[in-house]
């Protein structure tokens, strides 16, 4: 069994920057993509980030492309999402989420996760 450990969230001022951490354990050679996503409350889960492990294939909602850069540490165990230039509509929990599936290789719909972290929140003050 996989588990993600998110960490980083905190409040940051608008336009301002912030990287958040997922670090894996467990059985990690199942695990074939990765994602980032966030909810707001009220609102439904959303992708925000995607990365194929094997190729390195990333992709990214259109509201955060040019913003948003997710990455890993394959030593660590670890995925990251470093934001820039952050707005307020970014304030959410953000979830690390582990996908298994045979045939995906980057995925923004949470339907195609297995694995996911408790969440950390991250708040964007104008």
């Amino acid at each position: 069994q996989v588990q993600l450990v998110e960490s980083g969230g905190e409040s940051v001022q608008a336009g301002g920057s912030l990287t958040i951490s997922c670090v894996a354990s467990g059985n990690t050679a199942s695990v074939k993509y990765m994602g980032w996503f966030r909810q707001a409350p009220g609102k439904e889960r959303d992708g925000v980030a995607t990365l194929y492990l094997a190729g390195g294939h990333t992709d990214y909602r259109a509201s955060v492309k040019g913003r948003f850069t997710i990455s890993r540490d394959r030593a660590k165990k670890t995925l990251y999402l470093q934001m820039n230039e952050m707005k307020s509509e970014d304030t959410a929990m953000y979830y690390c989420a582990a996908g298994m599936n045979r045939g995906v290789a980057t995925s923004l719909n949470p339907n195609t996760y297995t694995i996911w972290g408790q969440g950390t929140q991250v708040t964007v003050s104008s």
